[in-house]
This record gives C-alpha cells, structure tokens and sequence, in this order.
C-alpha cells in the first residue's frame, strides 16, 4: 500500500516498511502488449509484485467511446458504445455515475481492490514488524535488567512515608492503564490469532476468543478514552518541559550511573512517557472512533490534502497522495494506522511498566497504596520532596541520600 508508506514517513511514525519506488526512480519499461491485444501482461503483473510503478493507463482508459464505437445493429457494436469490460473497467477505476436507492456513497463503490493491499499489509510488515517491536523491547529490557539491575534507594527505607498520587489521581491512572492492557490483548489476538492460536489450539477456541475479544475491545475502549481526558486533565501543569529535564538527560536520569538529578513532581522521563499517552493515545482513540462507526468519521482523504498542499511528499521524492479515496479505503487506512500506533504505544508501555515494577524499588507503591519513602522521594523527586517539607506535609529523612543540588 504505498500511499499509506508515504504517510507513515512523512509523519515520522513509521516503522521499516520496505522498499517502495519513489517518483525519482526510473520508470519500468513498458511490455509489448501486441500479443495480448492490448490487455495486461506478465511483466505487468511481476512489476505490480516487485513494488515497481506501472502505467495502468492500458486499462483506465480502455472504458469505451461511445462516439466512435460501431452502432448496435453493426458488426461488435455494444449499447451505449461501451461492453461489459469497458463498464467492469469503468467501474474499477471509478469513472461510472453509479446511483443508488440506499446506502449512499459506500453502496455505490462495486468494485475496490483495496482490501486485498490492506490484508497484504496486515498479515506481512505490520504483524512481522510489529511483533518484533515487541519482542525486541521485552529482550532490551531483560538485558537491561541482568547489567543494571533494580535501582535500589541508597540510603535504605526510612520507615516514615509521604503522599505520592491521592485516590483519585491513582483510579484515573489504573482506569488508563487497565484498559489499555485489555485493549492491548484483545488487540494482538485480533492481528495474531489466525498465525497461533488457530493452528495450535484450534479454529473453533480462536473464533470464540476473537468473538469476545471483539466485545471487549469496542467497550472497553471508552474507559480508555475517558482515562485519557481524567489523566490529561489531572496532571498536564506537572509535565510542561522545563530546563531541569536538560540536567536529567544529562546525567541519564540516575538509571545509568549513581547520580540522582533533581526533579520536581515529574521527572523527564515520565513526561515523555505522559506525552506519548496523551498524543499516541488520542490518535489511537480518534482512529478508533472511526473504526467504531464506520464511514462517518474520514480521516484520510482531507489529511492527504493538508500534506499535498504543503508540499510535504516532494520534499521527500514522493508523488502527492491519493486524496480521491472510497469510503472503505478510509477504513483500511484507519485499520492499519490504528494499529501502528497502538504497537508503538505499546513498546512504550512496556519499559513503563518496566520501571515501575522490577526496575526501581518503591516506583510500584507511587500507585500502589499512593504512599512513597520519604527517602525514595528524597533520591527521585527532590524539588517536589522539599516542596512537600515546607509545606509540612514531610519530615526530613532520617538518612540522606546524596543528590544533585537543586536549582
């Protein structure tokens, strides 16, 4: 699908799809096609599944003339100057005024062979590279794990604790988080279950769990979409960049290393997990939208248009984008780009997850019973700790660990 690889690339959220012709590459010869008076040939079809441009001008021009086609009562004359290929033709290419008594515009498109480019797509680059970006980030982490292992509170637990998130900033995040598991599992089921669960368990288990995945997966994702907004809402002022993210970085967020950098209530690597939520999360939820009711919310078409218009795809080699698409392409793309996002999402969550888990001791109790050590607190947040101190809310630690001056 190559309209979609444009897309992906101009947006910066593709993963290696591939080799695809550009509008700077030579043009494949064209066959001789005397021997098939004029139809397609072998080296059409090889260059189709090589990924090669090919002028399909042969057909989308070959739709009938009525002004010079021979009458009816003559020898090959047709009614109306066009025969039944001329009209599948016509048809094919979108070029017949098809009316309809109901179903609007998606019952007018009879011919669209754009599903068959979608499932080409679905079961090869994006299950393939999409299953590795999984796999690939569990590995990373597991490698990680066995060099650093957890990050420990140097100084030990105090014994004495301070608020990290109240009860209601704790069920938004549980709300989010939890949907998005569900969601996350009913999903790879969808993309996976015909390649393993099928074969293996059975077609009969596959179907039944995909019948129930698919109840689970379009009504749980409104918890997800309601978690997004509560989370968005609850903690944007604490995740606005600032200059203390630089000394962060620098000092690798005391993941790497002894040293422990400053920070306030967020550090900067949890507000690049923040922002990867809320931005890949609401592109996830719109598509889904789309997805939810079909037809009614196209993405597309008025999407391409806005990137053809700024020049995008010429700054890149790339002919413009399709603008004139189906209602059922818009679909296929909502699909696929769904999807993509969702396993980028995913790999994120994933060393989320991580970090708050098995890799950081006392990271699991922020959310947990929402009560943190005050030396943990001390060691990872020290701005927000002594905020806290001076508002009476925390006692100073008993043993202090040894921290980055704060601004």
């Amino acid at each position: 699908m190559r309209y979609l690889v444009h897309v992906l690339l101009i947006l910066m959220l593709a993963l290696p799809l591939g080799t695809t012709a550009t509008a700077q590459e030579t043009e494949t010869a064209q066959p001789d096609r005397s021997a098939t008076g004029g139809a397609t040939t072998l080296e059409d079809i090889l260059a189709r599944q090589r990924g090669e441009k090919v002028d399909d001008s042969y057909r989308s021009g070959n739709i009938g003339d009525p002004d010079s086609a021979a009458g009816i009562a003559q020898q090959l004359g047709t009614l109306g100057g066009a025969s039944d290929p001329d009209l599948w033709r016509a048809l094919r290419y979108n070029e017949t005024d098809v009316k309809v008594s109901a179903g609007g515009d998606v019952a007018k498109v009879l011919v669209q062979d754009g599903g068959m480019r979608w499932w080409t797509f679905r079961e090869g680059p994006l299950a393939t590279y999409g299953g590795w970006l999984l796999l690939g980030t569990l590995a990373f982490l597991a490698v990680f794990f066995l060099l650093r292992g957890r990050i420990r509170i140097d100084a030990g637990k105090t014994g004495h604790t301070v608020t990290r998130f109240a009860g209601f900033e704790r069920f938004s995040h549980w709300l989010l988080a939890g949907s998005f598991i569900l969601l996350a599992l009913t999903g790879l089921c969808t993309l996976f279950g015909r390649m393993f669960i099928a074969p293996y368990i059975g077609k009969e288990f596959n179907a039944t769990l995909l019948t129930y995945s698919k109840y689970i997966h379009n009504n749980v994702s409104w918890a997800f979409m309601v978690g997004l907004v509560l989370v968005f809402v609850l903690w944007v002022w604490h995740n606005i960049p600032n200059r203390l993210d630089l000394i962060w970085f620098k000092q690798a967020g005391g993941i790497i290393g002894k040293s422990h950098p400053p920070a306030k209530k967020f550090n900067a690597g949890q507000k690049i997990i923040f922002w990867s939520v809320i931005l890949l999360g609401t592109s996830i939820a719109v598509s889904g939208l789309s997805l939810l009711f079909p037809f009614e919310l196209q993405l597309f078409a008025k999407t391409f248009s806005v990137i053809n218009d700024l020049g995008l795809p010429g700054l890149v080699g790339y002919d413009p984008l399709p603008t004139a698409l189906a209602p059922q392409e818009e679909m296929q793309l909502a699909q696929l780009w769904h999807a993509i996002v969702s396993f980028v999402l995913m790999a994120i969550i994933l060393a989320h997850i991580y970090i708050g888990s098995v890799g950081m001791e006392g990271a699991f109790e922020a959310m947990g019973s929402g009560e943190v050590d005050e030396n943990w607190a001390e060691q990872h947040h020290s701005i927000w700790y002594e905020e806290l101190k001076e508002k009476n809310e925390a006692t100073a630690p008993k043993t202090a660990s040894k921290t980055a001056p704060a601004e």
